[in-house]
């Protein structure tokens, strides 16, 4: 050992000492000083920060992290006993390479040990020294063998005196670019160069011809000193497609050396692994041997210990050639230890403290490999644009798990934030089996088990490596990606629960974004408010429901000589002509007019059925507030509301004490009559919200849903005994009033005598309330002989807002009943004088008008039975969606859905399902004998499958057979949505909105278009114009290579950006001018942010 030392020069020292470990072991164990390890740092951050902690929990050992300013809210500062800051007001990577901070930390926290981890500080040599002098143990090799293998100069001079096989490269780190010059022209180009202070890909930049020599050595080394603190490089002839195999090894302080055999790394990008496997795929066992034995040797003429990697390149030939050695532990340490059951980190703790590999059971014929491990990096990347680094929130994660799978990660779970200023790592997959197919073959499973939202990743990239034919079944190299670009043709996600999340966020923080189809705006005049009188208004009917309560207030309606009308004008009017968009502001202006000459009305309909929704999404008002209000400015009118049943005003069933919780509160803030119904007429839920109302105190009106026509004797499936049989349910259930409730406005005057006079028979006690719609135009009429066969109530809206689709008009109502027995008691000028003001008020909401599509009312609602607010939707929606002259093929299509479905009662809720199974059908040009036929095939709108789930009830007949049975109920992919709460303004103008899907917790991110009005950003490039140039990528601006005025060519360098360690050259897309530069030195983008103009 002596003489080897005097051969070695430099290395006597070592030697000598490397004699004394021998002579140490002749005898038992090694007596060199055991200095247990209590506390370590990791001087690093993210997945192997924790991948280190973990092991030093199992080991019993207290853990400390370390953290910059951005990474606060990173994983690994949580995952430690400690954690500290360090680098205070340094750039992200600066903070992790501040050796003085992270030195003062570990001190000043005892700690006994660090370990750099990888990248970083985990090759400078200048750091383990720091550690030695400050008494803290570096966990690694000693700080000499640091400095040779991290100096890729020296461990070349190394290996070739050790005899292992070199690529032709220089001898030192070059000075100048005029030393890569003579290099190239000596050997050729290709050629590479390389970092001499570090490695994973950074500072490494191949060079194909001379022109690409200045850009590429600039990048070189720009990358170099910002990842490693040292801008160092050396050139090398660049081997074409060669493979990258590299050799573990592990060394204690004894002297003691040992391979834990090789793994395949040669699938990469930018020089960075991809996917690495252990043992290497089809590899010469002559050749395998030769690798194990030349990195040994290497590890022991320079007295390696702990654990490193020592890296060739293998060409087509099978000559192998040393390119480096990594003084540290490998992102892809991971496969070694799957196939050979040894716990590096274990390992490198147990050596540190002074353990020999012997005293460790870690004995080269001990080793064995078992089986086959593969690891992914799954990155932040996106493989369709380059493999360009994508940033922002995590919305949705979702691992990849099972038998043979293995998940090493720090930033992956929802909500974590991916920021460009480090490594776009995300999580590592390592799948294990018994051979190369079985490993593959679970990691392909677990990728597609993975969903990552909000941010790009490499996984459809990855899972198209692991369906391609030449990776399963022979040996690739480091071009593999290049020459395989059918790896690109990246299957689209489908995303489909976020991207409804998105838009459900966006309605909920921006409105609803449905295009209006006219071009109509609002009226400048307001409507003049005609005079009232003063003092207090006279008494109403409310009176006498304040005094003689609910049953009261009927026998007072029956007894009353004439017909009393409702006004709808406050709702259900304004919901069929002007999509309820009226204001409560203009309600509020003309109800004290109402409420001093209209004292004498039945009641004034103000509320429920779409009131809430439509004041809370559209209106942004309180739609209790707008109750408040009107109640103390019409005090003598009783007020009168819509409950949907068991739905009360929303579209799905309430737990029952929702309800009657709904409606005391109700009553307290004024309403007084309920009219209660069911879009089936299905009892049980009419019954809920009867009993609801009741117990609140309300006035219950029973209303049944009237369809078809009894005064066809073909059209007997809702027929005139259907009806009473339904009264007497109603009545027997304790109503106070009977309603029918005539949405789609089929009552003829024929069929109203029918039903009325039969009701009226039947119940001579009861009072009758009939509502109907004047779509047709006979709504006067019908409304008349209602009231000639015995109907107390009829409904109507002011004259300016009535017809059409909303109630027959109160003017013709009063000026035919005045002078019968009808007379309404009601001032037909004061009726004038009240529609005038919705006349003008009316034009506030010209853009929401009925009439901007509609022109007139239509018979044609007796054959397809459309609701009247139903119909001016679908008139509305249709020609929003360009289909306006295609409206007569909608309503046709409401006909035949409507058969398809069994003839139903059509009013929210089941009027949608009608409505939506017709647009389905225009959409696919479907016939209804086409619909029937491939019922088993045709994905059908949700609300379609759940009504035939019986989501709403049980129809009348039953459901429609064999299209039921037809109809698949169920495919499995049910999304369960439900939103909790909306966030707080954040400084980039976005709401977090935060949902419970599927029983999980979900959150997205949606930009408040209002707010952002108000806040000023970066502008973004539009590719329609030509000229600007935008961020390929989020990052920081390293240099503008231009300025304004400047005259560029197509493919010019104009700027130069950094993300995640890696820096990207921006290139001119077209000769010219530069005209406006939007960026400087230190600007940080986001993708797409405008970075100059380019004038032609």
């Amino acid at each position: 050992m002596l003489r080897y030392a005097v051969v070695r020069g430099g290395l006597g020292l070592l030697a000598l000492r490397r004699t004394c470990v021998v002579s140490r072991f002749t005898h038992s164990s090694p007596q060199s000083e055991y200095r247990p390890i209590k506390k370590v740092m990791v001087a690093n951050r993210g997945e192997i920060a924790i991948r280190v902690f973990r092991a030093c929990t199992e080991l019993g050992i207290r853990t400390v992290a370390v953290y910059s300013e951005q990474d606060t809210g990173q994983m690994h500062r949580q995952k430690a006993d400690e954690a500290y800051l360090i680098g205070k007001g340094l750039l992200p990577v600066a903070a992790y390479l501040d050796i003085p901070d992270i030195i003062k930390v570990a001190k000043d926290n005892n700690v006994d040990a660090i370990h750099p981890g990888y990248g970083f500080l985990s090759e400078r040599a200048d750091f383990a020294q720091a550690c030695a002098d400050a008494g803290v143990m570096f966990i690694g090799p000693t700080p000499e063998t640091v400095r040779k293998m991290g100096d890729k100069v020296e461990a070349r001079a190394l290996a070739i005196t050790a005899g292992v096989p070199v690529v032709p490269g220089t001898d030192a780190p070059i000075a100048s670019m005029q030393e890569a010059h003579v290099f190239a022209q000596t050997y050729g180009f290709p050629i590479i160069f390389k970092a001499a202070y570090g490695g994973g890909g950074r500072g490494m930049r191949v060079v194909r011809e001379y022109e690409e020599l200045e850009e590429n050595y600039q990048r070189a080394y720009s990358e170099a000193l910002t990842a490693f603190g040292n801008g160092a490089l050396f050139v090398e002839k660049f081997i074409e497609k060669p493979r990258h195999i590299e050799v573990q090894i592990l060394g204690d302080k004894y002297g003691n050396v040992i391979h834990l055999y090789e793994r395949d790394c040669s699938i990469q990008r930018r020089h960075q692994k991809v996917v690495e496997i252990a043992p290497a795929f089809q590899l010469d066992p002559h050749l395998r041997d030769r690798l194990h034995a030349d990195a040994v040797n290497l590890a022991k003429q320079v007295g390696y210990e702990n654990a490193g990697t020592v890296e060739f390149l293998v060409d087509k030939h099978g000559r192998h050639y040393f390119i480096e050695v990594n003084s540290r532990l490998q992102v892809e340490h991971t496969v070694t230890e799957e196939i050979t059951d040894v716990d590096l980190v274990h390992a490198q703790l147990h050596v540190c403290e002074g353990r020999s590999l012997p005293e460790l059971n870690l004995k080269q014929d001990k080793i064995r490999v078992n089986g086959c491990a593969i690891q992914c990096r799954v990155t932040t990347e996106d493989p369709a644009r380059g493999f360009q680094p994508d940033t922002g929130r995590i919305e949705v994660f979702r691992s990849g798990e099972g038998m043979g799978i293995r998940l090493d990660s720090a930033s992956a779970f929802q909500g974590a934030v991916i920021s460009p200023h480090y490594d776009s790592l995300l999580v590592k997959v390592i799948a294990s089996g018994k051979d190369l197919p079985t490993a593959a073959s679970k990691m392909s499973r677990a990728l597609a088990e993975f969903r990552v939202r909000g941010v790009k990743t490499n996984i459809p990239f990855l899972q198209n490596v692991f369906s391609n034919h030449q990776f399963l079944h022979s040996t690739v190299d480091t071009q593999f990606i290049d020459e395989n670009q059918d790896l690109f043709n990246l299957k689209p996600t489908q995303n489909r629960a976020q991207k409804l999340l998105h838009y459900l966020g966006h309605v909920m923080v921006n409105g609803p974004t449905t295009p209006i189809p006219v071009k109509a705006k609002p009226s400048s005049i307001d409507p003049v408010i005609p005079p009232v009188t003063m003092g207090d208004p006279p008494l109403g009917f409310r009176d006498i429901l304040l005094r003689d309560g609910p049953e009261g207030f009927a026998k007072a309606v029956r007894a009353h000589q004439g017909l009393l009308l409702m006004d709808t004008t406050f709702r259900d009017a304004h919901q069929s002509l002007l999509a309820t968009r009226v204001r409560t502001h203009d309600l509020k202006k003309i109800s004290p007019f109402v409420s001093h000459n209209f004292s004498n009305l039945f009641s004034l309909e103000n509320w429920g059925g779409a009131t809430f929704d439509v004041a809370m999404r559209f209106l942004s008002e309180c739609p209790w507030k707008r109750l408040q209000e009107l109640r103390a400015l019409i005090p003598n009118v009783p007020f009168q509301m819509l409950l949907r049943g068991a739905n009360a005003v929303g579209y799905t069933n309430y737990p029952d004490n929702a309800v009657f919780k709904f409606c005391e509160v109700a009553k307290e803030n004024g309403m007084d009559i309920f009219r209660v119904f069911d879009s089936l007429n299905y009892v049980p839920n009419m019954l809920l919200g009867m009993e609801a109302a009741g117990a609140a105190g309300g006035v219950v009106e029973a209303a049944i849903s009237y369809t078809g026509d009894v005064s066809d004797p073909m059209r007997q499936k809702y027929s005139l005994d259907y009806y009473l049989k339904l009264a007497d349910e109603l009545v027997k259930a304790g109503t106070h009033i009977l309603c029918i409730k005539d949405m789609a406005g089929l009552l003829k005057p024929e069929a109203s005598k029918l039903l009325i006079g039969a009701l009226r028979d039947r119940f001579p006690d009861v009072p009758i309330h009939v509502h109907t719609h004047d779509t047709a135009g006979a709504g006067v009429a019908a409304m008349l002989a209602c009231a000639e066969a015995g109907a107390d109530v009829v409904d109507v809206a002011v004259d300016s807002m009535a017809g059409m689709t909303s109630q027959p008009s109160m003017g013709a109502m009063v000026a035919c009943a005045k002078g019968t027995k009808l007379d309404t008691g009601i001032a037909l000028e004061k009726v004038f004088d009240y529609s005038e003001y919705w006349e003008v008020a009316r034009g506030l909401y010209a853009p929401f008008d009925c009439t901007a599509t509609m022109k007139s009312g239509n018979a044609d609602v007796y054959e397809n039975e459309i609701p009247g607010g139903q119909y001016t939707n679908l008139h509305f929606q249709a020609h929003s969606m360009g289909l306006g002259n295609k409206f007569k093929e909608v309503k046709k299509a409401y006909t035949e859905a409507n058969k398809l479905l069994g003839d139903l009662i059509k009013v929210t809720p089941s009027s949608k399902i009608v409505g939506d199974l017709a647009q389905f059908m225009v959409q696919n040009n479907l016939t209804r004998a086409e619909v029937e036929e491939r019922a088993d095939e045709l994905s059908f709108p949700l609300s379609v499958v759940e009504f035939l789930q019986g989501y709403i009830g049980i129809p009348h007949g039953g459901f429609p057979e064999p299209f039921r049975s037809k109809v698949e109920l169920e495919r499995g992919k049910t999304l369960h949505i439900k939103a909790l709460a909306l966030g707080d303004l954040n400084k980039a103008g976005q709401r977090e909105v935060f949902f419970e899907l599927n029983g999980q917790l979900r959150s997205v991110l949606v930009k408040d278009t209002v707010a952002m009005k108000e806040m000023k950003f970066h502008p973004k490039a539009q590719k329609s114009i030509k000229g600007q140039v935008g961020a390929p990528m989020p990052g920081k601006v390293l240099e503008v290579k231009v300025e304004v005025g400047s005259k560029v060519e197509k493919g010019q360098p104009l700027c130069v950006l950094s993300a995640m360690k890696m820096e990207t050259v921006v290139n001119s897309p077209l000769t010219g001018t530069v005209k406006v530069i939007h960026v400087t030195t230190d600007s940080s983008l986001e993708g797409d942010d405008l970075i100059l103009e380019i004038e032609e």
